[in-house]
C-alpha cells in the first residue's frame, strides 16, 4: 500500500540544496536587529527598508555581503532621488508612480548597473511615491533605514562565524590530481597491451572528463578566494588556499598534455605498436610520472594540510631515455608522447 506523505513542491520552486542553517540564523538576527535599531533611531515609520536591506545583505561570504550592501544602498538612494525629483514637478497621481518606475528602469540601463541595484531603483521609487509622498522627510529616513540595515547585515556576517569555503577547493583539486594520475596509468597500460577500437574510444572519453573536473576545481578555488576576501579569519586559511591554488596551476596544463597524449594514441594506435622497443620505456616513464604526481598532490607537503609541496626527490625522467629508431608509422606518435611527457615532468618539478 502506497504511503502518503507531505506534498512536495514542484521542482522549479525548490533549490538544489538548503541554505546552511548558520546563514539562516545570521539573516534572522540581522533582520531583527536592523528593525530594532531603526525603530530606536527613526521612530516615525515602520522600518521596512532596514529589514529588507538586512535580509538581502547577509550572503555566503563577507565580500558578497559587502557587495550586496553597496548594491542595495545605491539602488535605494537612486530610487529615492528619482522619486523626489519627479514629485517636485508632478502632482500626486497614479501615473506619476508609473513614470517613476519607467524612468528608474531606464536609469539602471543607461548606467549599466548590476541587477541588484537596477531592480532596487524602481522598487524604492514606487514605495516612496506610494507611501511617503505626503510625509515630510520620508525619503531621507528611508535612505538612513537602508544604510542601517545594510551595515548591520555586513557586521553580523563578520561577527557570527564568517564563512570560509575551502573544503570544496581542496576536494576538487585533489580529485583532479587523482584522475590525472589514473589517466597516466591507463595510458601506460594501453601502450603495452593490444587495444580494440572500443577500448581506445573509452580511453578518450575518460580523458575528456578531465576538462569539466578542471573547470569545477577552478570554480571551487575562486569560491574559496571569495570567502576569504574581507574575512577576518583569512590569515588562518590563506596559506592553505595558496597551496591549493598553486597545485591547481600546476595541474591545469597537465590536463591539456594528457588529452593530447590520449588523442595521439587514439588516432595512431595499431597492434604493432606494442612491439616497439621504446614504447615499454615510455610506458614506464608514464607510470613514474603518475607516481610523482601522487607525491605532488598528497605526499610530502600535503596540500590539504596547508603545508608547502616539495618535489625535491621526483624520479621521473631523471635518467636519459634511449629511444631506438622507431618504425616510420610510429615515429610521430612516439615523438608526440615524449614531448608531452617532458612538459608534464616540468610541471611536476615546477620548472
Amino acid at each position: 500500500m502506497k504511503r502518503l506523505g507531505a506534498p512536495r513542491l514542484p521542482t522549479f520552486l525548490r533549490a538544489p540544496s538548503r541554505v546552511p542553517l548558520l546563514q539562516v540564523v545570521k539573516t534572522s538576527v540581522a533582520t531583527v536587529l536592523a528593525w530594532i535599531v531603526a525603530v530606536l533611531l527613526l521612530p516615525s515609520e515602520l522600518p521596512i527598508f532596514a529589514a529588507i536591506a538586512a535580509l538581502l545583505v547577509v550572503q555566503p561570504s563577507v565580500n558578497q555581503s559587502f557587495g550586496k550592501a553597496v548594491e542595495r544602498s545605491v539602488g535605494v538612494i537612486a530610487g529615492v532621488v528619482i522619486a523626489t525629483l519627479i514629485s517636485l514637478f508632478a502632482s500626486n497621481q497614479a501615473w506619476v508612480i508609473l513614470l517613476a518606475i519607467v524612468v528608474s528602469i531606464f536609469f539602471g540601463w543607461v548606467f549599466r548597473l548590476t541587477p541588484g541595484s537596477a531592480n532596487q531603483i524602481p522598487i524604492s521609487a514606487m514605495l516612496v511615491l506610494a507611501l511617503g509622498a505626503t510625509t515630510p522627510g520620508y525619503a531621507v529616513d528611508r535612505i538612513l533605514e537602508t544604510l542601517i540595515g545594510a551595515a548591520l547585515g555586513v557586521i553580523i556576517n563578520i561577527l557570527i562565524v564568517p564563512p570560509v569555503v575551502l573544503a570544496p577547493a581542496v576536494r576538487d583539486v585533489g580529485l583532479l590530481a587523482s584522475e590525472l594520475e589514473a589517466s597516466l596509468e591507463r595510458l601506460a597500460a594501453a601502450l603495452t597491451t593490444p587495444q580494440t577500437r572500443q577500448q581506445l574510444d573509452g580511453l578518450m572519453i575518460q580523458a575528456r572528463l578531465l576538462r569539466p573536473m578542471r573547470d569545477a576545481a577552478e570554480a571551487s578555488v575562486r569560491q574559496g578566494e571569495e570567502s576569504l576576501t574581507l574575512n577576518p579569519r583569512q590569515s588562518a586559511h590563506r596559506t592553505r588556499l595558496a597551496n591549493t591554488h598553486q597545485l591547481l596551476n600546476r595541474l591545469s596544463p597537465m590536463v591539456t598534455r594528457v588529452l593530447g597524449m590520449t588523442r595521439a594514441l587514439h588516432d595512431h594506435f595499431d597492434d604493432s605498436l606494442v612491439e616497439e622497443p621504446s614504447i615499454h620505456s615510455i610506458a614506464g616513464e608514464l607510470r613514474r610520472a603518475a607516481h610523482d604526481l601522487r607525491l605532488l598532490a598528497s605526499g610530502p607537503g600535503d596540500v590539504s594540510a596547508g603545508e608547502p609541496v616539495s618535489t625535491a626527490e621526483v624520479p621521473v625522467l631523471t635518467a636519459p631515455l634511449r629511444i631506438a629508431r622507431p618504425h616510420p608509422e610510429h615515429w610521430m606518435l612516439i615523438g608526440s608522447l615524449m614531448e608531452d611527457l617532458r612538459r608534464i615532468h616540468e610541471e611536476i618539478v615546477g620548472d
